[in-house]
């Protein structure tokens, strides 16, 4: 469903008149801003296979820091590989680079080793590897990155839109106070349903990740 779309299912469950823009009237702004909120709830419900891709880079020699261009600061880091050397990066603690990098001399190599190193100057997560490269490497890291918020009318939204608009239906209730039939406190309860069962269907698509093992 596209943004616009969303906003007028909402203003329907409301009995209000659709609009043609998204910030045509200022109700349908205040709906359109609940749709974001919703959004987001439902972004960090579950690592959705939407807004999962990859991020490349090349690695400088002796340079071991590396920006993620693209990922902002609330990417979910999967797995980082050296496609070329076809390693997949360990991650260490920001402590034990601390130690590689500081109280001795760094060594120089192939990178193996990997940690996240705060966000640059654009709000992108940096990435700081180790050993420091001693050439050019083709780096490859999976993530999980939530969609910017909707303001076009004409964006579609990348996460299930169902259990989007009903928790966005579920907050315009609570925020309008009485409707007259359904409670905001059901609708909550409807919309969790309808998160519940979108999850699952996606996690079928990732049954190696539902299974846990002792170490």
């Amino acid at each position: 469903m596209t943004y616009l779309e969303l906003i007028n299912g909402v203003l329907r469950r409301l009995r209000e008149n659709t609009v043609a823009a998204a910030t045509e009237t200022d109700y349908s702004t205040m709906v359109g801003d609940l749709i974001n909120d919703a959004k987001t709830t439902v972004e960090s419900s579950w690592e959705w296979s939407a807004l999962r891709n990859t991020i490349t880079f090349n690695t400088v020699s002796g340079t071991h820091t590396y920006s993620l261009t693209g990922a902002g600061q609330d990417s979910v880091i999967k797995e980082l590989i050296n496609d070329t050397n076809n390693l997949c990066l360990q991650s260490r603690p920001k402590s034990w680079f601390n130690s590689q990098f500081y109280t001795s001399t760094p060594a120089s190599g192939v990178p193996s080793y990997f940690t996240i190193n705060g966000t640059d100057s654009s709000g992108d997560l940096q990435t700081d590897v180790y050993p420091k490269p001693d050439g050019v490497y083709a780096m490859r890291i999976d993530v999980v990155t939530p969609q910017a918020a909707l303001t076009e009318d004409a964006t579609a939204i990348k996460c299930p839109s169902n259990p989007v608009l009903q928790l966005a239906y579920g907050l315009a209730l609570r925020e309008r106070g009485e409707t007259g039939g359904q409670s905001g406190a059901e609708q909550f309860g409807l919309a969790q349903i309808a998160l519940s069962d979108a999850i699952a269907i996606d996690a079928n698509k990732y049954p190696a990740e539902m299974t846990f093992m002792a170490v």
